[in-house]
């Protein structure tokens, strides 16, 4: 219930940050806020480390796409910061603070936003990736000197304190990241991580960035109520700030770049990395970083809906994506089902149960097998078919985690999930083959068929217990990976999911 939560509020931040932004402006005004400042750090680590485990920093140094990245990086600290900066000093002149709010939101590019919005325009993907570390990289390491250069004789810096601030902010939570990422992928593999594990950070770190946010709006509350007007004021400098870099980086893509390589620019060089702008402000600038917070807090609203406009716009801006070999027209692999076999009823105070239908739920990973076994073996003892289901994530809806608004479009969904449906259908097949083997040389039949297989696309345990519902199973066999790692602790696992939603009697099979 709670990651569902988390997951909405995710793929919802045009509506989940004003609402923190009301909550804590209600709370500022009716309590004292002054305590609050004791969660920044926990809240601002719960923001960036989890985005530092989903970033594969190893990206960087393969080859590709040199003049993209160049062009991307030359529009991030060449033009970016200075629009910023002067935006700044025409619309919050004697209140430098706001102005910083503004410089930070343009000087920290690239987030997790670049990637899932260039995904979503059929962008270059890989591209997106290295820009985002670099991005990161860069403007973590240039952030106190821009600051340092364009508003040194208006704020009081302190250099060092800055740095350090960036160092516990960024570099240390990327480096645990980084140890974490390493360690999932070793256990999951990289297809593992990317499809199971990594979807399920992005809304660990939108509860850390709506945390910062309350607390940023609480303490100006009192500011805000003796100047409503403060909000409205500072929308327009950042509408001016994103049309001005969507218009600009879009012109350089369109005639420097092929159609991949440009839509990752545009969303490199306009999506800013506004959770570690609003960790700088509210870290690092004492007291008076909640103003520079609050503008950066507002430019999230701009940003995820001015992304969500622009995506509908690539088509006509760079054409339409080659469908590279595709078939539009060829509908996405149902799930293979037979008739619902008729329920026979037991008698009453009847001790033995009748198990007629078993569904076997499988990751298609190597521990997989120990469920199957166990699939094959009651399947046959009970003369029972067995059907075998594996539920692909939704790319949209990872997209959408990571791009801060939610797209649903059964079109979109059966475009983005298409080759790895087919993919799951083969595999699953062919290890149902490979098993029978093994198994008819034991038993006389296997109740496994490569006739019997779903394949979903969508949440597993939502996926499995309602396909056990609808198609009146007796009884659920998966497998775990059995350790109780940190992983474990830390996402739940699919099994304990199953066994708390399904009403269903489920058995779940650890390795030997």
């Amino acid at each position: 219930m709670i990651w569902k939560l988390l997951r909405t509020m995710s793929q919802n931040l045009t509506l989940t940050i004003p609402v923190m932004m009301v909550a804590g402006f209600i709370f500022g005004i009716f309590m004292d806020a002054a305590f609050l400042k004791s969660f920044i750090i926990p809240f601002t680590f719960l923001m960036v480390y989890p985005m530092m485990v989903t970033l594969n920093i190893q990206k960087v140094f393969e080859g590709g796409d040199v003049k993209a990245q160049v062009l991307t990086q030359a529009i991030n600290f060449g033009v970016v910061p200075f629009l910023a900066y002067f935006m700044g000093l025409i619309f919050f002149k004697d209140q430098p603070y706001m102005a910083l709010g503004l410089l930070l939101a343009g000087l920290v590019p690239t987030s997790g936003m670049t990637i899932s919005w260039t995904g979503f325009a059929k962008g270059n993907l890989a591209a997106a990736v290295k820009m985002t570390v670099i991005g990161l990289t860069l403007g973590s390491i240039a952030t106190p000197f821009y600051v340092r250069m364009l508003m040194g004789t208006t704020i009081e810096i302190d250099m060092v304190a800055v740095f350090k601030q960036i160092v516990v902010i960024v570099f240390i939570p990327m480096a645990a990241g980084y140890l974490t990422r390493r360690a999932l992928v070793k256990k999951h593999g990289e297809k593992g991580f990317k499809t199971s594990v990594g979807p399920k950070f992005p809304p660990l770190s939108t509860l850390g960035v709506v945390g910062i946010v309350f607390i940023a709006m609480a303490l100006k509350a009192r500011a805000i109520a003796a100047a409503p007007s403060m909000l409205a004021y500072i929308l327009i400098p950042l509408v001016i700030i994103y049309g001005f870099n969507f218009t600009f980086s879009s012109i350089i893509g369109k005639k420097l770049l092929p159609r991949g390589d440009a839509i990752a620019l545009v969303y490199g060089s306009v999506m800013r990395n506004l959770s570690i702008a609003l960790a700088i402000a509210i870290n690092a600038f004492g007291k008076q970083g909640a103003s520079a917070a609050l503008v950066v807090a507002v430019a999230y609203i701009i940003q995820v809906q001015s992304a969500a406009w622009y995506v509908k716009l690539t088509d006509r801006i760079f054409g339409r994506a080659p469908l590279d070999g595709a078939q539009p027209s060829k509908p996405t692999p149902q799930a293979k089902t037979e008739p619902i076999a008729e329920t026979v009823e037991e008698p009453e105070g009847s001790m033995v149960a009748n198990i007629q239908k078993i569904l076997f739920a499988t990751d298609i990973t190597p521990t997989a097998k120990y469920a199957a076994r166990y699939a094959c073996t009651i399947g046959n003892k009970f003369n029972a078919k067995v059907w075998a289901i594996h539920v692909v994530p939704d790319l949209l809806a990872e997209y959408s985690a990571g791009a801060g608004v939610t797209i649903k479009d059964p079109e979109k969904q059966e475009e983005f999930n298409r080759d790895a449906v087919e993919n799951a259908e083969r595999m699953l097949g062919e290890r149902i083959r490979n098993t029978s083997e093994k198994v008819i040389k034991e038993i006389s039949a296997c109740p496994l068929s490569k006739d019997r297989i779903m394949v979903k696309i969508g949440d597993p345990v939502e996926e499995i217990t309602q396909a056990a519902a609808q198609g009146d199973f007796d009884l659920i066999i998966m497998g775990t990976h059995g350790d109780q790692g940190f992983d474990d602790i830390l996402l739940g696992s699919t099994a304990q999911g199953v066994i708390h939603a399904s009403k269903i009697p489920v058995l779940v099979a650890r390795p030997a």
